[in-house]
């Protein structure tokens, strides 16, 4: 699949182009491993842009050779408009925010949050104790600091920790003190590397919104890495998937979820995971799940082996075995209490489908229930050989109307 390229309105409240980042043709190779594949991205200023994948797939390298940590083998990275390449990571207007916070564990809160200004806004000698404290102007420029940490730290809600050294934090507060750190240089663009793993699961949902709001009031450019979808979906205005080395689709959460370009991205984002199935489509032009005739196809060559997908939201089942549909029984039940998710074992086969269900219908399904799981020509999405996205119309095999499989 060809590597994918975007773009998108900006939607920060700095000057127009103010944190647009381009990446053309990278590659990047560890010995004989490649693990960049020629990744082109056009990331529009303010937006908060999730990379998702999973491990291994080259989201952090990427992350990496954009803030300037690690050179690319070819390829360019640009920051409104300006080649970065030949930049040292301090040169590039870039803040990132580790997996670990990174946090200096003799110096309290407010000096980390202090820290990058000092070193960026005093010479070396006045950030000597004794010469910052005779020299005016070190002193004009750390009243500066200072104002521009409690400014930060305000922001964050983090005014009481100021005092206090990491080791005296929680979790969530070393990751605000994190964030803070890299927001007290008004950077052009916040890089993200996996900042919430650490955290426990309510934390991470917490922390999720948190961080959430706060790039929609300071409008910064956000690229964030993760292998959590849940973050991904929740967070971003835009998700880049990462598979082996290139990105796979770049588009709203809604419609990496609803309209997968490939059958890689399909198994990867929703929870439960989707439902796959064999199926052919033969010399007439009929799909078919086994001697199960789904649909007459338009589209797609005859004689052809796809994959038919099909999400557990849009999966109907039923007690009645007359219902049109595949044969299967129910091997397991998860009751969430919003949701009730059956796991179906189709007669005669080894694959098990998840249906999704009311709760209040789970005395229904019992385990070993006998069910009809149905097919719904709207909700399919069909995938070739190599897990590329058809998009074929397909009609109904007992009404003979059309629809546009593309359409969930």
């Amino acid at each position: 699949m060809s590597d994918v390229a975007a773009s998108a309105a900006a939607t920060s409240n700095r000057p127009a182009g103010h944190g647009r980042v381009v990446v053309r043709g990278l590659t990047k190779s560890f010995g004989e491993t490649r693990v960049l594949k020629g990744v082109d991205l056009d990331i529009a200023a303010g937006q908060f842009i999730t990379v998702l994948g999973p491990s291994g797939c080259g989201k952090t390298t990427l992350m990496r050779i954009i803030a300037g940590l690690e050179r690319q083998d070819a390829g360019s990275v640009e920051i409104d408009g300006r080649a970065v390449d030949a930049l040292r990571p301090d040169e590039r207007d870039i803040a990132m925010v580790f997996q670990s916070y990174a946090l200096y564990p003799h110096l309290n809160v407010a000096d980390n949050l202090a820290l990058p200004l000092r070193m960026r806004r005093l010479r070396w000698r006045q950030r000597l104790p004794a010469v910052g404290r005779l020299d005016p102007a070190a002193r004009r420029t750390e009243r500066e600091i200072q104002a521009r940490v409690r400014e930060v730290a305000s922001q964050l809600q983090i005014e009481p920790l100021l005092a206090r050294k990491p080791a005296q934090l929680s979790g969530g507060q070393k990751q605000r003190v994190a964030v803070g750190r890299a927001m007290v240089r008004e950077p052009r663009v916040f890089l993200m590397d996996e900042p919430l793993s650490n955290l426990d699961a309510e934390l991470r949902v917490h922390m999720r919104a948190e961080i959430a709001q706060l790039h929609r009031r300071i409008g910064v450019t956000f690229i964030y890495v993760t292998h959590d979808q849940a973050e991904a979906m929740t967070m971003s205005d835009r998700v880049v998937v990462m598979m082996q080395g290139r990105p796979l689709q770049f588009a709203s959460p809604g419609e990496v979820y609803a309209d997968p370009a490939d059958l890689q991205i399909a198994r990867f984002v929703g929870s439960p995971r989707i439902n796959t199935l064999e199926a052919r489509v033969d010399a007439a032009g009929t799909l078919a799940v086994g001697t199960l005739a789904v649909a007459s196809v338009r589209g797609v060559a005859p004689d052809t082996s796809v994959t038919l997908a099909l999400r557990p939201s849009h999966t109907p089942v039923s007690r009645e075995m007359t219902s049109p549909g595949l044969a299967a029984s129910v091997v397991h039940r998860e009751n969430l209490g919003s949701d009730l998710f059956l796991h179906c074992a189709l007669e005669g086969q080894q694959t098990t489908m998840i249906v999704r269900e009311d709760p209040a219908r789970v005395e229904r399904f019992p385990i070993g229930a006998c069910v009809r799981i149905g097919l719904p020509v709207e909700a399919l999405l069909l995938f070739d050989a190599s897990g590329a996205r058809l998009r074929p119309t397909l009609a109904s095999a007992r009404t003979g109307g059309h629809t546009d499989a593309a359409v969930v």
